[in-house]
């Protein structure tokens, strides 16, 4: 009984045990079936390749290494293989298993891996070899103390960010970073200046001329009758430096006694003039910009015909101009290019363009200075000076009569020309500041126009305004400046 039991336990145990057995044979052949299934829809390729980017893996670090200079890495398992994907950029060294040196040979990118001898990352570095600007950051330290500046390397340059007091010591921050670096254009220059960098200039040109012409001409004629024969005698003494008499007095004597005859012809004229310029262009610059101004006009001169005959036109500038440009070095210099011009057309010296209807070019009087100049804020200087005077005299006559003493101005007429200019041109540079627009006041301001019976009875053009001087409206300036009109 107890064998017969026995043995139908084992068969129990054998029957469940094959039964498992081929259950777990069925799933593992369904699982096969089905992956290899899968894997035969799927390319081949994909089971093979494995793309491993620089800088994307859990191993992957980065390493700034300055120029020439080196860095030792320490690894904690031994590397088989070391990789640079640039050696012109950074050197490998491989000292031992663990250790490697890596020494920046030239600015750039690079990259470097290390593996071990399973093929295995031990570590990804993403290598940035760059100048090593500690040393430029001390220079700026030690020579420009007041000076707020950031440096920082792109590739072979160098960026200089941060605030300066003055554009002085910009350009000197510029030179010491072309001095490190080696050439100008590596530089670049992103500095702001915390100084005003916006300068007034005023302009004062001043000119006083004085002419004097004077001319005295005497002419004689004289007619003799002898026998049957008449004899004319003239003198005839021209004006040479005027062309001619421009006036004044003309007379003429006459004296006859029978057939003969004396006149005297008298040409006496004398002019002075006097000629005053005043021009005050102000221009507003940022330091470094240039700024222009001109107030005046263009005026058409011919240059030339075209094959049609029609004569080319072109327009030159005449006025007062003004331009400048203003470098604030710091508070109390500014450096400046000045070129200032005051021109009027004139007929002096002007030119006829012959067959084109005797087209008449007018010529230009001109006074121009261009000079550079550094100033404080507030300080004048005379930027050029003229004192000029010409003196013209003629005397014509007849040879030897007009030698006579007394009696040879009889025989002799004068020219005399005489030409005095003094000229001046000041120029004072302000730094300045935008203010309110209600601070500031126009040639315009206050100008009422008088009325249609004020004009017709009064003769104003103009009704009177801000008659109270003693109260001045507010924002309005006090004292002798602008214009006035009674």
């Amino acid at each position: 009984m107890n064998n017969s039991m026995r043995n139908m336990s084992k068969r129990t145990i054998f029957n469940r045990t094959f039964k498992a057995m081929v259950m777990t044979i069925c799933f593992v052949a369904s699982g096969m079936a089905s992956s290899y299934t899968s894997v035969s829809a799927a390319p081949r390729e994909a089971q093979l390749v494995r793309i491993h980017e620089g800088g994307t893996s859990s191993a992957s670090k980065a390493l700034t290494l300055g120029l020439n200079k080196a860095a030792i890495i320490e690894l904690p398992i031994n590397a088989s293989d070391v990789l640079v994907s640039n050696p012109e950029i950074v050197d490998a060294v491989v000292r031992t298993p663990r250790r490697t040196y890596l020494i920046g040979m030239k600015v750039g990118q690079t990259n470097a891996f290390f593996f071990d001898h399973k093929g295995e990352q031990i570590l990804n570095l993403e290598i940035q070899v760059e100048h090593d600007l500690s040393i430029l950051d001390g220079a700026f330290k030690k020579y420009l103390p007041d000076a707020r500046i950031k440096v920082a390397a792109i590739n072979n340059n160098v960026v200089l960010n941060g605030f300066v007091p003055n554009a002085s010591k910009s350009q000197q921050a510029s030179d010491i970073a072309a001095r490190f670096i080696g050439a100008k254009e590596q530089v670049l220059n992103m500095l702001a200046i915390e100084g005003t960098e916006q300068v007034m200039l005023k302009v004062t040109v001043a000119e006083m001329q004085r002419s004097l012409i004077k001319q005295l001409g005497v002419n004689l004629a004289q007619i003799l009758d002898v026998g049957n024969v008449a004899f004319a005698l003239q003198t005839n003494n021209t004006l040479s430096l005027a062309g001619s008499a421009l006036g004044g007095f003309n007379g003429e004597i006459i004296s006859t006694a029978g057939s003969s005859g004396t006149g005297i012809e008298i040409d006496a004229f004398e002019r002075a003039g006097l000629v005053r310029t005043l021009a005050e262009p102000n221009l507003t610059a940022i330091s470094g910009e240039t700024a222009t101004f001109l107030a005046g006009g263009e005026f058409p001169v011919g240059t030339g015909l075209d094959i049609d005959g029609n004569v080319r036109i072109e327009f030159k500038p005449f006025g007062v101009s003004l331009a400048f440009t203003p470098v604030v070095l710091s508070e109390g210099r500014i450096s400046m290019k000045v070129s200032t011009e005051v021109s009027e057309l004139t007929s002096e010296g002007a030119f006829v363009l012959e067959g084109a209807n005797n087209l008449t070019v007018p010529a230009l009087r001109v006074r121009r200075a261009e000079t550079m100049m550094e100033l404080p804020s507030g300080g004048s200087m005379m930027m050029a000076g003229l004192i000029s005077e010409n003196t013209l005299q003629n005397l014509d006559g007849v040879p030897g009569a007009k030698d006579v003493p007394v009696l040879g101005q009889l025989f002799r007429s004068r020219d005399f020309q005489s030409k005095q200019t003094e000229l001046v041109v000041l120029v004072t540079p302000y730094l300045v500041k935008p203010t309110s627009r209600d601070n500031l006041v126009l040639p315009t301001d206050g100008f009422a126009p008088a009325s249609d019976m004020d004009t017709i009875l009064m003769g104003q053009l103009n009704a009177t305004y801000n008659a109270n001087p003693d109260q001045p409206r507010s924002g309005k300036l006090e004292g002798p400046v602008g214009f006035i009109v009674d």
